[in-house]
């Protein structure tokens, strides 16, 4: 299986109007694939404007808010390529479609990357931040996946949520229980200075 890096894709229309999406970029050697689900914006974007930019962000409120609504994240200019990119991203790259392999639900875009930069160190990795975008990924899937799937794997994420997030994270997180009318976030409990599990939660089975 090849490599998949869940990323924010940035597109633009034929009139220019930018479009934000997570998507994950599949690795094909020294090329990344990217394969929107038909119909999308991104899609009709990248047949329009064959070129994209792959945003790379520790912020998971841009994934949780891609997916309940909330897409006015600040953008600024690329350097090479008409998309956009993400103005808080730690770094991106600009991408050129070269191919198409077409598809009925996912035509593939092979790109070729014309340019990267580094925008902001990346200061380590979070288990809640993993948490959120494996749950925004549930989300995107309530239509396909069985309740008692999406149940199950949202009480064992809460865990590394209610451990180890911080304020963007829970924020992050409270978007996606609201996208499928579950609780938020566990409450901080200030004696212990972590948070106190809540229902649903796998904390001590």
């Amino acid at each position: 299986m090849p490599m998949i890096r869940e990323t924010i894709v940035t597109t633009v229309s034929a009139a220019g109007v930018a479009h934000i999406a997570p998507i994950g970029l599949i690795e094909s050697g020294s090329q990344w694939i990217i394969a929107p689900f038909c119909p999308s914006t991104t899609l009709e974007n990248l047949r329009a404007v064959p070129f994209a930019v792959a945003n790379h962000t520790d912020d998971v409120r841009v994934f949780a808010g891609c997916l309940t609504g909330r897409r006015g994240w600040p953008l600024v200019p690329a350097d090479r390529v008409a998309p956009p990119r993400l103005a808080a991203s730690l770094a991106h790259a600009e991408l050129e479609v070269v191919r198409v392999e077409e598809d009925e639900q996912r035509p593939r875009f092979f790109c070729r990357v014309v340019h990267e930069a580094m925008h902001a160190p990346f200061r380590g990795h979070n288990r809640a931040q993993a948490a959120v975008i494996e749950a925004a990924i549930l989300v995107s899937r309530l239509a396909f996946l069985p309740r008692e799937k999406i149940e199950r794997e949202l009480a064992y994420l809460e865990i590394a949520v209610g451990k180890t997030a911080g304020t963007a994270e829970r924020e992050a997180w409270d978007w996606l229980m609201g996208a499928v009318g579950r609780p938020g976030a566990p409450p901080l409990d200030p004696a212990r200075g972590q948070a106190t599990p809540g229902p649903g939660s796998l904390e001590g089975s």
